[in-house]
């Protein structure tokens, strides 16, 4: 099956991991990012926590075997083992590479002491970010290296179909790249301009992410391998 970006890049393409009920373990690709993918009849959960740890936690979800790895109970232990914090599960959906500029005009935002470059960059690697009137569309690299889009829209001009145009523009902004979104599943407006553009679902995500230190712009997480304190 490869490590985490095989199985990402082979679902872009529309080949999933076997429907088989299983869960496959996999080492994190980077410190900063762990987590669980729920595709159909098939999770993996990504740590670099002892994976003998997360099956007998999955045995213990006390729920359809199907579900487990989203469970409550078991994001809940992980998240407790792992000293991390997790916002929702998200829908996961990809749009394919499209060619040409997009239609839109964009001005790319080269101030790396934007707010929303800065924001950007908690989460993300090599962030870019443009503007266009009355929203922006930022890319970069998270989870396995994927690329990935979010987008602001401002309030005076929602509900006009920006947020589709923005969206549907970081599909020629990807340079040939698939290009990912994870979008909180009571969204249904982001979901709609998300199908609207294109973008097809794939699965569902629970993004683990390194604890902020209050008041500092630095995170930090326990690596259990190591016994020490990790920080990016």
């Amino acid at each position: 099956m490869g490590n985490l970006r095989d199985i990402l890049d082979a679902a872009a393409r529309g080949v999933f991991p076997p429907p088989d009920g299983r869960t496959t373990v996999l080492p994190q690709a980077s410190p900063r990012d762990a987590g669980v993918l729920s595709f159909t009849a098939h999770s993996v959960v990504f740590t670099d926590e002892d994976p003998e740890w997360v099956y007998e936690t999955l045995r213990a979800a006390d729920c359809d075997a199907l579900a487990a790895s989203m469970s409550p109970r078991f994001l809940t232990a992980l998240l407790d083992r792992t000293g991390r914090v997790a916002e929702t599960v998200d829908q996961l959906v990809v749009g394919s590479p499209l060619p040409g500029p997009p239609p839109l005009a964009l001005t790319e935002i080269e101030d790396p002491d934007h707010p929303r470059v800065v924001s950007s960059r908690r989460r993300r690697d090599e962030v870019r970010v443009w503007a266009a009137e009355g929203g922006v569309v930022v890319l970069g690299r998270g989870v396995a290296g994927r690329l990935e889009v979010a987008v602001e829209v401002e309030e005076g001009v929602r509900h006009r179909g920006l947020g589709r145009a923005l969206v549907g523009a970081a599909r020629h902004l990807g340079g040939g790249e698939p290009v990912w979104a994870q979008i909180s599943p009571g969204n249904a407006r982001s979901t709609r301009a998300f199908q609207a553009a294109g973008y097809l679902p794939v699965g569902a995500e629970a993004l683990l992410t390194v604890r902020r230190e209050p008041g500092v712009g630095a995170v930090s997480a326990t690596v259990r391998s190591s016994d020490c304190s990790h920080s990016r």
